[in-house]
């Protein structure tokens, strides 16, 4: 708004600050000047100093100083103060100007610039010539200065440019346009804050040196125009306590004043002003009171009673012209923008209420009707209902005044609802209206309008009634409260499919007359069957007040009425959920005007959910009411319910012998019999690992209906919708499933059944399917374990074998199935670098073993010279078996174990010994050792047989000799055994002279060591022996 002529100036409302300009930026074409710029005057904090900044050139013209006086003998005032005075010294008089100049410390042509910066400073002072205002100068710099002392170039340059400006030191700065700009901004507006406020305390010492040239008698202006300076000075000195003193003072004086028809003008302006001052310097020191008070001091006796009776009323004819409603509005914006900051939703809402009953008040029904439905909502969700009622009765008005058809239904029947605390004469005349809207008339007035926009709403009212537009209203109701209250449920939350499904609707009406609702529809989320849940009553326009009650439609108030509705589901929605999406309930007729009701789900409006949460925390006993009739509250919504299939009259029974044995074909019996009356139609098995599980179990396990197949990996693990054919009623079906497992663990199996049958509902002839399915958890084990072992010829543990030297393979297989198990063969597969010593055939064929019994076999092998030193593959072992059955076609399961590697290394000399496997005391024994050099040297052997105190021998106790490459030598000897017992042979001792770490530990691998000895007795014993 521009300030009229009864308004203060603007120079007196504004907070005063000190002035600064700021020479030599060109902020236009200079980015660094205009960052510096922006640096000064943009995004001001409340902690920043209070400067008024302004950028001017280097030549600006300042005012000029007039001549100051030395004595005011002769001088008589013209006036108080000047007009223009306080605005000169808030924008036009500076207290500091800054000259800002581009100088580095290190600038090669650093005369020439000083020089240049000194020539602009002296252009400054020239435009402020007679002025006390302070000069400073800025260096604009690309680098970060040293600190303080370790620059000496810099300090002996400053100090050359302050005596060529004819500065102090103190008037010098640096700015180094770097990140931290804005912080260097800020260090030096403190700067400028100190320059400043030292040129204002010396402009009021000048203006208080004054008092002593004035006196009382013809310098009365004068004492008021110095007091004032004093304190605005002291204004812009931020001495807000010592300018209150003054502006006290200066008002204290001005009553002194000799008023006359010249200057009562002057006199009362000036008093207002200094009023506003001390009046507005008291709230900002947080005493109100003392600011009250002084506006109640402020007045002036008027001579004329006359004049000042007609001023009063040129004020009030002024007053009637303002426009109270759009300030009040302006006001009531910013207190909500206010709590809606400090989150104060509460406050924020009653202040928006009050936005939009002014709106009201200003004719402005649009916005009044915009916020006062914002605010609605709050309200209703709380419950407020003596509020919510205030602001429905306002806009009811407003869609009154504008002839909105759909928002006066609305609000119309939400205050005649449970929420509404209308009167019943109120709630009366709101529904005679609302059926007049609804038979295409107009309504009868809102109390207490405005006359004329009463009949500008009756013109636009009748204008509705002749055009002929669209007549169907749609209300979403869970945004309101109306005057119908709706609660769906259906009996039970599931149906199977050969029952009728059926479901209540209960409406209640709040209002004060019984009134008819013309159709009652409601929705599902398969449209198929809306058309079995319709209630519609034709009546006449006339009827729809209805007093006598009567009526399928009718609705009376307080009574809660109940619809049932039943239909037959669809055999294909079996399985899934009929929900109830909306109900629809019809007031008025399509040949007037109609407003549908709707409801989502199976009903509730806004109130529902808080009313359903008191009823449960409730402990008031409810009245008995007739057999009839139910208490609302207890009503809860059932707004869906499940399709589920007819209940199967069929048995499955599964029959097994558990646990399951890996990888065997395990066999499961499925018996169906039928119980139904009639055929099942198309009876189909599925069977398998039931879904779900781990996926690892999904990969290793098989189904098959044959137990004969072989059953490999690309088996399915469940087998769907094995077709079985028909089953007559009483009639038994058996089915063997047959399951591999390939791991252990336990597994959940399942076997589903379905099949089809015919079925009347409600005198509908409908195919049901029905199913049933079983569930069965099979533990599988291991049939065996299997352990495997290399030994030497002596039968001595071996972890490495020696090439061409035969050794032992030995497996045991141990039974771990709680079930006899039978082991019809063994094989063993030799990898291509082992071979058998003698024939590799089965010593198990035909076993049968008991839980915990084991067989073992043995098996001779050589392993040739070989290059690879991590280990030689052996093989596989290969164990052919079933669970023992007197079935003969349970199938053979084979199951593969991996033979473990064997280290083989060289041997460079092989030693074996041919002897008896027993002696006899005093009897010759023939020994003979073989030597066999395997190695492609000739082998110099030094051998040496120790004595043993059991035996006396014959041969050569110690010889050396000479083996050519892949040949061998014999050695004989002849022991001759003198105890009886398991004595220690001679010991053989083999030294190699090439191969020096050959030991004699490594030989006793080969040779015996000991033998049996019996004792001498009689060729009888002997052969009793032997026979024993």
């Amino acid at each position: 708004m521009t300030p009229a002529q009864w308004d203060f100036p603007v120079e007196l409302c504004c907070r005063p600050m000190a002035f600064v300009t700021l020479t030599g930026l060109d902020v236009v074409y200079n980015a660094v000047h205009r960052a510096v710029w922006d640096a000064f005057c943009a995004n001001r904090r409340a902690d920043r100093v209070p400067i008024s900044f302004k950028v001017l050139p280097g030549d600006h013209e300042y005012p000029k100083c007039r001549t100051k006086r030395t004595s005011y003998e002769w001088y008589i005032p013209k006036g108080i103060l000047k007009t223009g005075w306080m605005n000169k010294h808030l924008n036009l008089v500076p207290a500091l100007v800054v000259v800002f100049y581009e100088l580095d410390w290190d600038e090669p042509q650093w005369k020439e610039k000083q020089s240049e910066c000194a020539t602009r400073v002296e252009i400054v002072r020239q435009s402020l010539q007679g002025r006390n205002t302070k000069v400073a100068v800025v260096l604009i710099q690309k680098k970060t200065p040293l600190p303080p002392g370790e620059d000496v170039i810099a300090s002996e340059r400053a100090a050359a440019l302050c005596n060529a400006c004819d500065l102090s030191g103190k008037s010098l700065f640096v700015l180094p346009h770097t990140d931290h700009l804005v912080g260097y901004i800020i260090r030096l507006e403190n700067a400028f804050y100190e320059h400043a406020q030292t040129y204002y305390y010396t402009e009021i010492r000048r203006v208080k040196s004054h008092k002593e040239f004035l006196n009382k008698t013809t310098h009365q202006l004068l004492f008021v125009r110095h007091q004032f300076k004093i304190a605005f000075f002291s204004e812009l000195k931020q001495d807000t306590q010592n300018a209150l003193k003054n502006y006290r003072t200066a008002y204290n004086l001005v009553h002194e004043l000799r008023a006359h028809e010249t200057n009562m003008l002057e006199i009362k302006t000036m008093a207002g002003f200094i009023n506003y001052k001390i009046c507005r310097l008291c709230f900002q020191h947080n005493t109100p009171l003392d600011a009250i008070a002084q506006f109640r001091k402020h007045s002036f006796d008027l001579s004329d009673p006359e004049k000042e009776k007609m001023g009063i009323l040129s004020l009030q004819l002024k007053e009637k012209n303002v426009l109270h409603s759009e300030l009040i509005i302006t006001l009531l914006s910013n207190a909500v923008a206010q709590f809606k900051k400090y989150k104060c939703p509460r406050m924020k809402s009653h202040l928006m209420v009050q936005m939009g009953e002014e709106y009201y008040y200003a004719k402005d029904y649009a916005k009044a009707l915009k916020l006062l439905d914002y605010v609605m909502c709050e309200y209703r969700s709380e419950g407020w209902c003596t509020l919510l009622t205030s602001i429905l009765t306002t806009a009811l008005k407003c869609s009154y005044l504008m002839a909105q058809l759909k928002d006066y239904i609305t609000y119309s029947l939400e205050l005649l609802g449970r929420a509404s605390t209308l009167k019943e004469d109120q709630k009366s005349r709101i529904e005679k209206n609302l059926i007049k809207v609804l038979m295409n008339e107009s309504p009868d007035p809102e109390p207490d309008c405005d006359t004329a926009a009463v009949k500008a709403s009756q013109k636009l009212w009748a204008d509705r009634v002749s055009l002929a537009g669209s007549n169907v209203f749609t209300i979403e109701v869970q945004d309101f409260i109306p005057f119908v209250q709706c609660k769906a449920k259906f009996l039970a939350p599931s149906f199977h499919v050969d029952v009728p499904v059926q479901f209540d609707v209960y409406l209640r009406a709040d209002c004060p007359h019984p009134i008819r609702f013309s159709k009652l529809c409601i929705s599902f989320n398969n449209q198929d069957y809306n058309q079995y849940c319709v209630v519609e009553e034709a009546y006449q326009k006339s009827d729809i007040l209805e007093q006598s009650s009567q009526g399928t439609m009718c609705l009376v108030p307080g009574k809660t009425r109940k619809f049932t509705f039943k239909f037959v589901a669809k055999t294909e929605d079996v399985g899934k959920k009929i929900e109830i999406t909306s109900v629809d309930l019809i007031l008025g007729s399509e040949s007037g005007r109609c407003v549908i009701l709707n409801w989502r789900g199976g009903g509730g409006d806004a109130a529902s959910s808080q009313e359903a949460l008191q009823a449960a925390r409730s402990f008031r006993r409810r009245p008995k009411l007739p057999d009839n009739e139910v208490h609302w509250d207890s009503l809860t919504i059932q707004a869906s319910t499940m399709i589920i299939s007819r209940v199967p009259n069929i048995s499955v029974q599964l029959r097994h012998e558990p646990p399951a044995l890996t990888n065997e074909m395990y066999c499961l019996i499925v018996t169906v019999q039928s119980h139904e009356d009639t055929v099942a139609k198309d009876v189909k098995l599925t069977a398998g690992l039931k879904p779900g599980q781990d996926a690892n179990l999904t990969q290793k396990t098989q189904v098959t209906l044959h137990g004969t197949d072989a059953c490999d990996e690309s088996f399915p693990a469940l087998l769907p919708d094995i077709p079985v054919g028909d089953l007559q009623p009483g009639e038994k079906l058996e089915k063997p499933i047959y399951i591999r497992c390939g791991t252990v663990g336990a597994r959940m199996f399942l076997v589903y059944v379905s099949y089809l049958i015919d079925t009347i509902v409600e005198g509908k002839e409908i195919l049901c399917k029905c199913h049933r399915d079983e569930t069965v958890t099979i533990e599988t084990v291991f049939p065996f374990d299997v352990a495997v072992k290399f030994v030497s010829t002596k039968l001595e543990h071996l972890d490495r074998v020696f090439a061409d030297i035969p050794f032992l393979l030995m497996t045991d297989i141990l039974s771990a199935s709680p079930w006899p198990l039978t082991i019809v063969t063994t094989q063993l597969q030799l990898s291509p670098s082992m071979t058998p010593v003698d024939q590799l055939e089965s010593y198990v064929e035909n076993v049968v073993l008991q839980t915990g019994e084991s067989a073992s076999e043995c098996f001779c092998l050589r392993c040739p010279p070989v290059t690879n030193a991590s280990g030689v593959a052996t093989g596989c072992y290969i164990i052919s078996w079933k669970r023992s059955s007197p079935v003969e076609s349970v199938p053979v399961v084979s199951t593969v174990i991996t033979l473990p590697h064997v280290i083989v290394e060289s041997i460079p000399l092989h030693v074996n010994a041919d002897l008896p496997s027993f002696g006899r005391v005093r009897e010759s024994l023939p020994v003979r050792y073989h030597l066999q050099n395997k190695t492609d040297l000739v082998q110099d052997v030094e051998v040496s047989v120790e004595p043993s105190d059991a035996f006396m021998f014959s041969g050569l106790k110690q010889i050396r000799l000479r083996i050519l490459p892949g040949t061998q030598q014999e050695m004989l000897y002849n022991f001759y055994p003198l105890m009886a017992g398991y004595q220690q042979l001679p010991s053989l001792h083999v030294n190699l002279l090439r191969f020096p770490n050959f030991t004699n530990q490594l030989l006793r691998r080969f040779i015996p060591t000991h033998l049996f000895v019996k004792p001498q007795g009689r060729q009888a014993d002997d052969n009793s022996i032997a026979a024993a």
